[in-house]
């Protein structure tokens, strides 16, 4: 977590750190500035001293929120380094992070480099900044200094995270009512206007509800029989719901605007479960079972993972441990950190063997079985917080049915 830091650059040998980026969503620049929003800026810290975000006069009254000190560009001389350089930004940029170390009093050392831009900008930047001989800019492997500290959420962030879940819970809610009140017709169904609804249909109407509860979807899978097989097939908007295909319908939305992410996965049939799909849902349900049953705090995670495998391949499922090269039966990781990331550490891996359960993770646990020649694919996933006292809590309370009963059914 944040308080972790100054520890975490201690450990690394790093005098400071930058965080810099373009418009787009910049994980380490959220996370560090407090999800201040701002679409431009840049974040330079000491070690063991102070943090600044420094950004354009636009964005000021913005920045301000996010609590740390701030200050513009233009006070801290950037227009000046841009004039110097005859407007060429990339070379005013390495000229003016060298301003921004010595003005939070770094004068050399090791500064790691964080954040989201483009890659040949970035590539550029890089190579100017090594120009500089005073500091050894650092490009770290993963988990870098960032991943690291968002490992563990602090009390706030949890607080944040279970009150995405909670709307994510009632989204789901509004999903499963959609589709029970629909009318069958053979082996389709109807809305209230008479027409065929789709999967299109369903997912209009997640994004309406995720938007009332100030959620935004990131890409939701609602994929229905042969391309529920495939794990990470969105599903065909102009697809017709059907009676007894199983549907995969994976959520991880965040907060509007980018913030914190739930996720969560449940399988349903509507109207009934073919048996070998009922049969195939059992089993999974039952690795979920296991898998919580095998957590133990400071535990490493990839026994959950192995264990897991065991199940599916005792009962005569490939896996990707068995067989890494499937694309059928159990084919990936049992689960991932969550947060503003939407995959972060821990990984649940069996390639994973680093990592191990602590207090402040926020993962999902989600096995799954994937048979597209077969017609369906399914996944049962929750997402679980470590509390303060080492116990695992799910914050996915939706109910883990297979079957969704129509009420209109004649």
């Amino acid at each position: 977590m944040k308080a972790d830091i100054n520890r975490l650059m201690r450990e690394r040998d790093l005098d400071a750190f930058i965080v810099f980026g373009g418009e787009e969503f910049n994980t380490a620049r959220y996370y560090l500035s407090n999800g201040a929003q701002i679409t431009h800026g840049t974040i330079v810290k000491a070690r063991d001293g102070e943090t600044l975000l420094v950004c354009g006069g636009i964005e000021l009254a913005e920045a301000k929120k996010s609590g740390l000190p701030v200050k513009t560009s233009a006070e801290l001389g950037y227009n000046d380094r841009l004039r110097e350089t005859e407007n060429k930004v990339a070379e005013a940029t390495a000229l003016f992070f060298g301003d921004l170390l010595r003005e939070i009093g770094v004068q050399g050392g090791r500064v790691g480099l964080y954040g989201a831009w483009q890659v040949n900008k970035t590539i550029l930047l890089y190579q100017l900044l090594a120009a500089q001989s005073q500091y050894e800019f650092v490009a770290e492997a993963s988990p870098t200094l960032i991943e690291t500290a968002m490992l563990t959420k602090d009390a706030d962030e949890i607080a944040r995270m279970k009150s995405v879940a909670q709307r994510c819970n009632g989204v789901m809610q509004a999903a499963w009512e959609f589709i029970a009140k629909l009318h069958r017709d053979g082996d389709f169904l109807l809305d209230e206007a008479g027409q065929r609804a789709t999967i299109g249909a369903v997912k209009d109407l997640v994004r309406r509800e995720l938007m009332a509860r100030g959620l935004e979807d990131t890409g939701m899978i609602f994929a229905q029989g042969a391309d529920g097989g495939s794990p990470h097939s969105r599903g065909e908007a102009d697809m017709p719901l059907k009676i007894g295909q199983a549907i995969v319908f994976d959520l991880f939305p965040r907060e509007l605007g980018g913030g914190y992410h739930h996720d969560m996965t449940r399988t349903w049939c509507i109207g009934f479960a073919p048996p070998e799909v009922q049969t195939a849902y059992d089993t999974v349900m039952e690795a979920f079972d296991i898998a919580v049953e095998t957590f133990g705090l400071n535990k490493p995670t990839h026994i959950m993972q192995e264990i897991v495998q065991d199940h599916f391949e005792a009962r005569g499922h490939a896996t990707s441990r068995s067989d890494p090269k499937t694309l059928c039966g159990y084919m990936h990781s049992l689960g991932h950190g969550v947060g503003i990331d939407i995959h972060e550490r821990p990984s649940i891996s069996h390639l994973a063997r680093k990592d191990i359960f602590q207090v402040g993770n926020v993962f999902s646990i989600e096995p799954g079985l994937y048979y597209p020649e077969r017609g369906f694919g399914m996944r049962v996933e929750d997402l679980f917080v470590i509390d303060d006292a080492g116990q695992l809590l799910s914050l996915t309370t939706f109910r883990k049915d297979l079957v969704i009963p129509l009420r209109n059914e004649t």
